[in-house]
């Protein structure tokens, strides 16, 4: 099937819902992120140990996000959306009580498998949104994403207390199995499918063919590496920068969660009110190159100014340099992709995603042992070494859409 049998405008009846559902459960996700740091020291956990808290999440995700956007191709984007956020609530609450680190760590992983649909999320944004409209799209969807990630930390750091003792972090991330169990609800009430499934009857797609199709066009093999790489550094400064600015500035996971309020709203102001316009002046690979450039500034530039608010504020800049790279580049992976095949395809991407987040997070933790500065300036080398794969996109053109078999 052709992307041209697509819809000629975006489908805003069935856009707005998925964009709530996927705010809601965003919010759910990172209410915890700023907490981690704070709730692996109470099990004894070090820095690498921590890191390993944000890694295990993304364990899970590689393996959900190749699995649930493929059975959303089959069954519909709709019914899987239910199943997962159902499924991620209950893994919440068995966190919430979990005896030692290393049961927390193994629920980690199950609830990132559970919590791997943002394939599932952008297969239904390209189900109901032209490829030409693609990029205004994926500007929706990263704006509910950034709103999420806004406020999510906000609630989580005012529930968590002083944050003494485990039973202190019970109530935020109980409060983050109650936002997915209402993803759940929401989308079995209200969200609807914007195009049909292929059915039971219809096979899966291979494995193969949405990997044979990457690994053999040069765009999308591109576009690949540098959303691992890319992904890889900004998870990274996720997982250290609670350890690096209460090192520096004495921070609570309070703290923390008010700071965070910088990292959603500056993906939030880029999504909503100039990716677009930046896309259609200068055209994607040079958005992408421009937001290379400022997570690499970010990165860089966090040891050097060292101040309290000058923190917040590069965490501002790092999101918004996230927020022009990588929703520009799922855009222009989308539109290369065919209809019936977004699901699987889009799997991989974000399971490579998902990869770059298990083998980084660590990583980076042991290099902070070694000096608590040398993960910003690693990973503004990581996104240097990139940058030049963005300027290459522009001598590239996208292959037609594959035909269904």
């Amino acid at each position: 099937m052709a992307e041209a049998a697509g819809p000629v405008g975006i489908d805003y009846k069935r856009m707005l819902p998925l964009m709530f559902a996927v705010f809601v459960n965003i919010a759910g996700f990172s209410l915890i992120l700023p907490l981690l740091p704070f709730y692996g020291t109470l099990f004894g956990a070090g820095p690498f140990e921590v890191a390993l808290l944000f890694a295990a999440y993304s364990l899970g995700n590689v393996f959900g996000e190749i699995y649930w956007g493929r059975q959303s191709d089959k069954h519909g984007r709709r019914a899987v959306l239910i199943l997962t956020t159902a499924g991620a609530a209950l893994t919440y609450v068995a966190f919430a009580f979990a005896p030692g680190l290393w049961i927390a760590i193994a629920i980690r992983v199950v609830n990132g498998f559970f919590g791997g649909t943002l394939s599932v999320a952008q297969g239904f944004l390209a189900d109901a949104s032209p490829p030409e409209k693609r990029a205004k799209a994926m500007g929706l969807f990263g704006s509910s994403f950034s709103l999420g990630f806004a406020f999510g930390p906000v609630i989580g750091g005012l529930l968590a207390g002083a944050g003494d003792s485990l039973t202190d972090f019970r109530a935020p991330i109980l409060a983050a199995a109650g936002l997915c169990a209402i993803t759940s609800i929401w989308s079995f009430a209200v969200l609807r499918n914007a195009k049909e499934p292929l059915g039971r009857a219809a096979p899966l797609p291979r494995y193969s063919e949405g990997l044979h199709y990457v690994t053999t066009h040069p765009m999308l093999l591109r576009l690949f590496v540098i959303s691992f790489f890319g992904i890889a550094a900004f998870a990274s400064m996720e997982a250290v920068y609670g350890l690096w600015s209460e090192a520096n500035f004495g921070w609570t996971a309070r703290d923390l969660g008010f700071a965070f309020i910088a990292i959603g709203m500056g993906g939030l102001i880029i999504q909503l009110f100039f990716l677009q316009p930046l896309v259609t002046r200068f055209g994607e690979r040079r958005v992408i190159a421009l937001g290379l450039g400022t997570l690499a500034a970010s990165m860089l530039l966090q040891p050097i100014l060292r101040e309290p608010y000058a923190a917040v504020a590069l965490m501002g800049l790092l999101m918004m340099g996230h927020s022009l790279a990588f929703p520009t580049a799922g855009a222009l992976t989308s539109r290369t992709v065919p209809v019936d095949r977004q699901g699987s395809v889009m799997g991989f991407l974000m399971a490579s995603n998902a990869f770059a987040r298990i083998v980084a997070p660590p990583t980076f933790g042991l290099v902070y042992e070694l000096g608590h500065d040398l993960p910003w300036y690693a990973g503004a080398a990581m996104i240097a070494l990139i940058v030049p794969l963005a300027l290459q996109l522009s001598s590239l053109t996208a292959r037609p859409a594959m035909p269904a078999p």
